[in-house]
């Protein structure tokens, strides 16, 4: 048989149902009005029954002893019997002065067979119906199975999928269950409206919802498939935004969507009512429990009085006063909010009621659903354990927790009661989701020129839930390979630990005069002391090695006579100082060189002097001193981190700051303190238009003692700033420069030396673009930066040439502090390839030696 159009499906199955019942109905009642009554259940005769025992149907018409079996007890044993889906048709007739039961079985499932599903695989689909191989075939199970199928396509987007019931009929009774599914295409999302969003832009409520809008690159995306559950959440991220803000009587009154069947899309409009903005009245932490003052607790409350009302705080100052509360020795101690708005001041004055809970323990806790990660990730992040006090609090914590990790798809934490009144189940469901990534990154900077790099990263490494990371980065002027693994719970406590292997080599560039080469490890040791503020310790060992170019390095300190040309035994020339170790043997020296006009020349036309090796253009001796050696360097630093900001990746709310500091002498060649800090402050001014401040400083000195050259520090150690301090200057462009061995004829510039302390600071403005779609991934943004490089430790003179710092054009030592500034405008490109920044920089202030650079361009792509 086969089954037609849904619709016509359900009106047959239906209609089969009611018409056997009431024609069963009516001979029972027919028969039993004659006066032809059995007597018993016992004396039914059935008919037509293959797999299902005569007496298993008499049992659907039993009755007590002695009892005469009735009309309506007839009419409720059919009915018993189409209940049980094990019969197509039951029928009751009267033969000869007895009651006969007629059936007609249903035949039973040989096989259950998918056809044209090529999106979702049999083995998803096969656990989403009822119907299963040996079971018994029920038109009523399929046209559920049909819905649920339905359903879990439309979970996919894909609503004009069509789903056709077939049966092929096998012997003995047995049939083949198939479904024709034709998939259709992915319903997609044309366009998100928002109504009534006056104090959030659309560009803002849209970052915040998963949901996206299909565009140019949504072949390079999947949110733009329309998914009911996801609008669902995003109307909690929607909601979770405003009262961040707030806005404590926001509400979505209404989130619509209209099919469009025709061009298989969906219009999303969600309408919203603000409310006001109300800030924060009284706080104050009311204590019901003998022995602990509320005053006392004040402390872990992270709200204050006159900052807008943030319901994430609130939470957090639950967690806060209920963890201190039960290092105070009670654990079923409850902390609730209770929030008294004053429309006529727009203030939420607050009570952090303290009060003993219910004596409750933690039975179980039950991970259920988690294919792939242990079991052991999930418990770790509970604040408690079984046979532990039950408190809602750090229940919902932990739930906020696993979400954060990216581990799973869904995460949600129920309760049912336990064994006793006293103890509690805790159900933890989640769905494991995809955690590894492999990416191909390219791009182009104007420091690095073109790079291209490739990695492969694993967040929940096994299911230990362990970050292991291997990238190498091969460019135009860098190359690198690197090994990251980390352990977020070190020996099972809340300590994070790792170590990263590296290897790094850079060339020659406009902005360095030497090619570096360094590897070596890190051991990494990170200790959470809040939700918001961490410390990492860690040790660092790599060997280094920088290069000069040879025509940098042939002045030795031995001699100082004119450059010389020499015909060598191949019969090229070259010019070589006299004596130069370098001369292979059997060269001949055809005399000095003299500059004529600033070209080399063997005659000399009266009065030229002749070319010292000077000017070629020398490096500086400040990198001469360690040109060629192999340095190992040996520190251990540590790090404060304090971070609130609403998100990681372009954040437009809250404070980060990290200070840094580095010993290095722990062995090794090299002994200095290193100490850097950096804060930044984000703040959403109006319809998404983000505002950020930036300050950054470091110092570095040394405290060995003096090297032979001079100075406590290897130049390369001290700080090369460029744009990351102040845009509008090339990569090491601002700070102390050697002047000594610049010359003028070879066209080199001073080479930068490095600087012992620097400050920083930015103000950046970045908005919308809003005639250009979101799906372009566009901002504008306007800046204004300003900071300075100086000091100097490192080497004073190497044999004949000194370092020389003193400009020799404006006669300014360029070690002094000078302010530089600058401000600019630049485009951000959220791509699909990544993100790629363009800056224009107007200079304001510089030092004369400084080397400007007014566009900059950086950028990359993962695929």
């Amino acid at each position: 048989m086969t089954f037609f159009a849904r619709t016509v499906r359900t009106v047959v199955i239906a209609g089969t149902v009611a018409t056997s019942g009431v024609a069963a109905a009516t001979l029972a009642s027919t028969a039993l009005s004659t006066g032809v009554n059995a007597q018993s259940a016992s004396s039914i005769v059935v008919q037509g029954n293959r797999r299902i025992e005569a007496d298993t149907v008499r049992s659907y018409f039993s009755t007590g002893p002695g009892e005469p079996l009735s009309a309506a007890r007839v009419d409720e044993g059919i009915k018993a019997m189409y209940a049980t889906g094990l019969f197509r048709d039951v029928r009751v007739s009267r033969q000869g002065g007895r009651l006969v039961v007629t059936v007609v079985e249903n035949d039973v499932i040989n096989r259950v067979v998918f056809e044209g599903n090529r999106r979702l695989k049999t083995e998803q689909l096969i656990n989403e119906i009822e119907s299963r191989p040996r079971g018994t075939f029920s038109r009523s199970t399929v046209q559920s199975d049909v819905q649920r199928l339905y359903d879990v396509y439309r979970r996919t987007g894909r609503y004009d999928v069509e789903i056709v019931p077939k049966t092929i009929q096998q012997p003995n009774g047995r049939m083949d269950l198939v479904f024709e599914i034709n998939e259709g295409k992915k319903a997609s999302v044309r366009s998100i409206n928002f109504v009534g969003n006056n104090n959030f832009g659309r560009q803002r409520l849209l970052d915040v919802m998963t949901t996206g809008e299909t565009g140019l690159f949504s072949w390079l995306r999947s949110n733009d498939v329309y998914d009911a559950d996801r609008i669902n959440a995003d109307q909690e991220a929607l909601r979770r935004l405003y009262l961040r803000n707030g806005y404590v009587d926001m509400r979505v009154v209404s989130a619509r969507s209209d099919f469009d069947r025709a061009a298989n899309a969906f219009t999303i409009t969600i309408e919203i009512e603000e409310g006001p903005q109300y800030r924060i009245g009284t706080v104050d932490v009311q204590s019901n429990i003998r022995d602990v003052d509320g005053a006392t607790l004040r402390r872990a409350v992270r709200t204050s009085t006159g900052g807008v009302y943030n319901v994430e705080l609130v939470d957090k100052s639950l967690e806060d006063v209920t963890l201190e509360v039960a290092r105070r020795g009670y654990a079923f101690a409850t902390v609730r909010p209770r929030g008294e708005r004053d429309p006529s001041t727009l203030t939420v004055n607050l009570v952090y009621v303290v009060e003993e809970g219910p004596r409750v323990y933690v039975e179980r806790i039950n991970i259920r659903g988690n294919t792939r990660t242990q079991d052991r990730v999930v418990r770790r992040e509970f604040d408690m354990a079984e046979g532990d006090a039950y408190n809602r609090v750090l229940v919902d914590r932990a739930e906020r927790r696993l979400k954060n990790l990216g581990f799973f798809k869904n995460v949600k934490i129920t309760t049912e009661p336990g064994s006793a009144a006293d103890r509690v189940i805790v159900n933890v469901d989640v769905e494991d989701q995809p955690t590894g990534q492999f990416s191909i990154s390219g791009g182009f900077s104007t420091s690095d020129g073109f790079i291209a790099e490739a990695s492969v990263e694993e967040r929940n490494f096994l299911g230990r839930g362990q970050f292991v990371r291997l990238g190498g980065t091969f460019g135009q002027r860098t190359q690198g390979l690197n090994f990251s693994f980390t352990e977020p719970y070190l020996l099972d406590y809340r300590l994070s630990g790792g170590f990263d292997l590296f290897w790094r080599h850079s060339n020659v560039s406009n902005y360095q005069a030497y090619a570096s080469t360094s590897y070596g490890g890190t051991l990494r040791l990170g200790v959470p002391i809040t939700e918001n503020f961490a410390i990492q310790g860690r040790y660092t060992g790599m060997m280094q090695k920088i290069t000069l170019r040879q025509d940098l390095t042939n002045c030795f300190s031995g001699y100082n006579d004119a450059l010389n040309q020499y015909t060598l035994p191949d019969g090229s020339v070259q010019n070589f100082k006299a004596g130069d170790p370098r001369i292979p043997a059997g060269s001949v020296n055809n005399g000095p060189l003299y500059n004529v006009g600033g070209v080399p020349s063997l005659t000399n036309p009266g009065g030229a002097v002749a070319f010292t090796c000077l000017d070629d253009g020398e490096a500086s001796s400040a990198l001469r001193a360690i040109d060629g050696r192999n340095r190992f360097i040996s520190m251990l630093g540590y790090s404060l981190i304090y971070s609130n900001l609403d998100r990681s990746i372009n954040p437009s709310q809250g404070l980060f700051a990290e200070l840094r500091q580095d010993v290095a002498g722990v062995g090794g060649d090299a002994k200095f303190i290193r100490t850097t800090g950096e804060l930044r402050y984000y703040h959403d001014l109006t319809n998404d238009w983000i505002f950020m401040l930036r300050g950054q400083a470091g110092n570095i000195f040394g405290w060995g003692p003096t090297k032979p050259n001079g100075g406590k520090l290897d130049s390369i150690d001290q700080f090369f700033m460029g744009p990351e301090l102040v845009r509008g200057f090339q990569t090491a462009g601002i700070g102390p420069r050697d002047f000594a061995t610049t010359a003028f004829q070879s066209g080199r510039l001073a080479d930068a030396v490095g600087g012992t302390s620097y400050w920083g600071a930015s103000a950046e403005v970045t908005f919308p673009i809003t005639f250009l779609p979101k799906d372009f991934g566009m901002r504008g943004a306007l800046y204004a930066d300003a900071g300075a490089v100086w000091g100097y430790n490192s080497v004073t003179g190497l044999g004949n040439l000194p370092v020389n710092l003193t400009d020799p054009a404006s006669g300014r030592n360029s070690s002094d502090h000078v302010v530089r500034s600058s401000v600019g405008v630049g485009l951000l490109w959220n791509s699909p390839f990544g993100p790629i920044r363009f800056d224009y920089s107007f200079v304001l202030t510089k030092a004369q030696w400084d080397r400007t650079q007014f566009f900059r361009f950086s950028g990359g792509t993962r695929f």
